[in-house]
C-alpha cells in the first residue's frame, strides 16, 4: 500500500484534507489515494457535514508530480480525472482552499469541488502549454464555465499565472479571504450548510460569450502568428472552442484526444526534454545539495568592455554591488556609459522604472586600482582571450583578493587549470563563461578546474540561478562544451561552401530549421576575426586539423563582419540586414577552382544534416570523456547559449528523434562523399564510441 500524503482531521462538523507532498503538492500517487481515502472517510462520517480540500505549506498544488513524469505511477488509479470525478460525486459539499500556488492539475482539482474560497494573493494557472501540452483534466472545459471565455483562453494558451483577486465576482472563487485562510474557510462551509447551497458543479455551468464564432476565429489567427513551430497553443483554442460548442462530456472526450495527441508529438517532447533538462543541469553527482556555499554579497569584474559592463549589469540586477576595474580612464568612462546607456534603453522600452534603472546604476562603481577590489567576494575577468593576458591578471588578483574570494575567468576557450595555476589558491578559481549580449543571454558555462573546490561550485551554481541565468557545469578542454562543438559545425558550413552551396544556401537551410541565424550570419556577427584567431592557434597546436583555407582569405580582406560592414555579407552604415555581396561570390569560385574542387548541387536536407549531427558527434565525444555530465546539459547549452530552436530540443535530443542507427548510417554517407571529394575531413565523421555503441544497442543519448 502506498503511503498516503494527505491529512485528515475533523473539527467540529467540517472534515479538513490537508494535501502534503513538498514542495508543491505535486499529485503523485500517494497523495492522489490520501485525497481519495479521506473523501470516502468523510461520507462516511455521519458527524462530518462538509469537507475543505488545501495545501500545506506552501502551495494548494503546483499540478502533476513531475517525479512521476514517464512512469506507471503518472496514470495509475484514481488517476486525476478519477479524483475530480470523485470529488465531483461527493454527497457532502467539498470547499477548495486555495492559497499562494494553484496551478495545473491543482487548479483542475479545484475546479471539481463544489466551491472555492481563496487568498487574493494565490497565483492561478494552466501552465501545460508551456510543456507543448493542453490541460488534459478538464481544465479547457471548466475554466470558461466559470471566468469569462476571454480570460479563460488567455491562461490557457499564455500558460501565465495570474492573482485569484483578479477573479473576484466570478465563479471560479465563491468567496476571497482576507487573512486566516482556513478560518475563512470554515465560516464559508457553516455559511453554505446554513443556507442550503446544495452541490453545484461547474461541468452544469453554461460558458457564455456573445459572438463565439468571430471570437475563435480572431484567437486562432492572432495565436497561429505567434506560435509559429509548437501546435499547442492552437489546440488550446480548439479545445476552449469546444467547451462552447459541444456538451460537457464531448468537450471532454475531445480535450483527451488532443492532450494524447500532442504528448506524443515532437514538440512536446522537446520541451519536456528542456524543462527536465534545466532541472538536472544544477544536479552536480558528488557534490552533496547541502554543500556549505560562500557569501556573495560583493564582485568585482575585470574589463569594462562589452563583456565585462554586459557581467556587470548581471550582478547589479540581481541587487549585488559591483565594481568595475580598467586600465584607461578612457575605457572606463566608454564602459560605464554604455551600462548607463543600456539601463535607459530599457527603460524607454517601458522594460524598467527608471528608479530601479538608477538604483542598478548606483551598485556599478568603476576603478583604475586592482586594491579597490580585494574585498569582494568574487571577481570575474573579462579581458582578451589571450593566456600572457590571463596570467598577468590573476598573477595581481592572486596578490590582492581576500582569502576565500572566488575567482572567476570569463575564458571561452583557454585552459581553466593553467589559469588557475598562475595562482597560490587553484582550489577558488573557477571558469564562468558568459554568452554575448552577457546581459541578456541565458546560458552560463560554469567551468569546473581539475582542483575547484566543491563549495566554489556550488556557490557558482547558486549564484548562476540568483543572476537568472541557467548554469551548466564543463569540465576543462580546448572550447569547453559549447564552442569546442559548434567549431566543428563551422568547419561543415565552410567545406559546403568548397563543395557546392553558398553561404546564404547553408544559412537559410539552418533557419528554416528553427535556427535563429545560420553559421555565416553568426559569424559576421561575433566577428569572423574571432574565428581567426582561433584557427591561426589550432595551426601551431593541432597542424593535424584541416580547414578550409576559405574562412582565412575572407579574413586577409578585412571582411570581419558587422562591425567592419563586410564579411560574408554585405552591411549597409547602421543596418544589420545581410546583403549578398559579388566580391564573397567571386571570392569563393576563384578558391574552389585553385582546390580544383569538383562542384555539385547540395540539397537543403544535407545542410541541415550535416551541421546537426556534426554537432552531436562532437557532443559525444564530450560526453564519453565527461566533459559533459549528461546529454541533457548539452542540450540545454544549445538551447540558451547558441539559437538552437526550442521545438527541437537540442542536438543530442534530435540525434535520439533521428534515431542513433540513422545517425551512423548517415554520416557513412558524409564521410564517402569526402572521400570521394576529396573536399572535407572523412575522419571526423567515424562515430564517436559511445555514439557507435549507443546505436549498435539500440539506445538514445537521454
Amino acid at each position: 500500500m502506498t503511503q498516503s500524503h494527505a491529512a485528515y482531521a475533523v473539527q467540529g462538523d467540517i472534515a479538513i484534507i490537508t494535501m502534503h507532498n513538498p514542495p508543491v503538492n505535486g499529485l503523485g500517487h500517494a497523495l492522489r489515494m490520501g485525497i481519495a481515502d479521506g473523501l470516502q472517510q468523510a461520507q462516511a462520517d455521519a458527524a462530518v457535514k462538509a469537507i475543505i480540500l488545501t495545501g500545506g505549506g506552501k502551495a494548494f498544488s503546483g499540478g502533476a508530480d513531475i517525479k512521476e513524469f514517464n512512469t506507471p505511477a503518472a496514470i495509475a488509479e484514481p488517476n486525476l480525472l478519477t479524483l475530480i470525478s470523485i470529488l465531483e460525486q461527493c454527497t457532502k459539499p467539498v470547499i477548495a482552499a486555495v492559497h499562494t500556488v494553484c496551478m495545473g492539475g491543482g487548479l483542475e482539482l479545484a475546479l471539481g469541488a463544489h466551491f472555492r474560497v481563496a487568498s487574493p494573493s494565490a497565483l492561478i494557472a494552466l501552465p501545460e502549454v508551456k510543456l507543448g501540452l493542453i490541460p488534459g483534466a478538464g481544465g479547457t472545459q471548466r475554466l470558461p464555465r466559470v471566468i469569462p471565455v476571454e480570460a479563460a483562453l488567455n491562461i490557457i494558451v499564455s500558460g501565465e499565472p495570474v492573482k485569484a483577486e483578479k477573479f473576484a465576482g466570478t465563479k471560479l472563487f465563491d468567496e476571497l479571504i482576507e487573512g486566516d485562510l482556513m478560518t475563512g474557510a470554515i465560516a464559508f462551509a457553516h455559511k453554505v450548510l446554513a443556507e442550503n447551497r446544495g452541490l453545484p458543479k461547474v461541468r452544469d455551468l453554461k460558458p457564455k460569450h456573445p459572438n463565439p464564432q468571430a471570437f475563435f476565429q480572431f484567437a486562432k489567427n492572432m495565436v497561429a502568428g505567434v506560435a509559429k513551430n509548437f501546435p499547442a497553443p492552437l489546440k488550446c483554442v480548439e479545445a476552449v472552442a469546444a467547451s462552447m460548442s459541444k456538451s460537457f462530456d464531448e468537450g471532454m472526450k475531445l480535450e483527451r484526444a488532443l492532450f494524447i495527441e500532442l504528448l506524443q508529438s515532437p514538440e512536446s517532447r522537446a520541451l519536456r526534454h528542456a524543462f527536465f533538462g534545466e532541472r538536472s543541469a544544477s544536479k552536480i553527482p558528488d557534490v552533496p545539495e547541502d554543500t556549505p556555499l560562500r557569501t556573495i554579497q560583493s564582485a568585482a569584474v575585470i574589463g569594462a568592455g562589452t563583456m565585462g559592463g554586459g557581467i556587470a549589469m548581471n550582478f547589479a540586477n540581481a541587487g549585488i554591488p559591483v565594481i568595475v576595474l580598467e586600465a584607461k580612464p578612457e575605457a572606463l568612462e566608454k564602459g560605464l556609459g554604455i551600462i548607463r546607456k543600456n539601463y535607459e534603453s530599457t527603460v524607454k522600452k517601458g522594460r524598467l522604472k527608471p528608479e530601479d534603472a538608477e538604483k542598478r546604476v548606483g551598485l556599478i562603481k568603476g576603478t583604475m586600482d586592482y586594491a579597490d577590489l580585494a574585498q569582494a567576494d568574487i571577481v570575474v575577468e573579462a579581458v582578451f582571450e589571450d593566456m600572457d593576458v590571463k596570467k598577468a591578471v590573476f598573477t595581481k588578483l592572486d596578490e590582492v583578493m581576500k582569502p576565500g574570494a572566488i575567482l572567476a575567468s570569463n575564458t571561452s576557450t583557454l585552459d581553466v587549470n593553467q589559469i588557475a595555476n598562475f595562482t597560490k589558491r587553484p582550489q577558488d578559481v573557477i571558469g564562468t563563461h558568459f554568452f554575448s549580449p552577457a546581459n541578456v543571454m541565458k546560458l552560463l558555462e560554469i567551468v569546473r578546474g581539475a582542483k575547484t573546490g566543491k563549495d566554489v561550485l556550488a556557490t557558482t551554481m547558486a549564484l548562476s540561478k540568483k543572476i537568472r541565468k541557467t548554469g551548466v557545469v564543463s569540465g576543462v578542454c580546448d572550447g569547453f562544451i559549447g564552442n569546442r562543438m559548434i567549431e566543428q559545425y563551422s568547419r561543415q558550413g565552410l567545406y559546403m561552401l568548397e563543395e557546392g552551396a553558398s553561404p546564404q544556401q547553408v544559412d537559410k537551410a539552418i533557419e528554416k530549421f528553427g535556427f535563429a541565424m545560420g553559421p555565416f550570419r553568426m559569424g559576421d556577427l561575433a566577428g569572423n576575426d574571432v574565428g581567426w584567431y582561433i584557427r591561426k592557434r589550432r595551426y601551431l597546436e593541432r597542424p593535424n586539423m584541416q580547414y578550409p583555407k576559405i574562412a582565412d582569405k575572407l579574413c586577409e580582406l578585412g571582411r570581419f563582419g558587422q562591425k567592419t560592414g563586410a564579411g560574408w555579407y554585405r552591411y549597409e552604415a547602421g543596418k544589420r540586414d545581410a546583403m549578398v555581396d559579388p566580391v564573397v561570390t567571386e571570392l569563393i569560385e576563384k578558391h574552389r577552382a585553385e582546390i580544383g574542387a569538383k562542384v555539385r548541387k547540395i540539397s537543403d536536407q544535407e545542410i541541415v544534416d550535416r551541421l546537426i549531427l556534426a554537432l552531436v558527434n562532437e557532443g559525444a565525444k564530450i560526453l564519453d570523456e565527461g566533459i559533459a555530465m549528461r546529454a541533457s546539459d548539452i542540450d540545454m547549452i544549445y538551447l540558451t547559449g547558441y539559437g538552437f530552436p526550442l521545438h527541437r530540443g537540442g542536438p543530442m535530443l534530435v540525434a535520439d528523434m533521428m534515431g542513433l542507427y540513422n545517425v551512423v548510417m548517415r554520416m557513412g554517407q558524409f564521410a564517402q562523399n569526402a572521400r570521394s571529394s576529396g573536399i572535407g575531413d572523412a575522419a571526423f565523421w567515424e562515430p564517436a564510441a559511445l555514439l557507435a555503441k549507443l546505436a549498435a544497442e539500440g539506445k538514445t543519448f537521454n
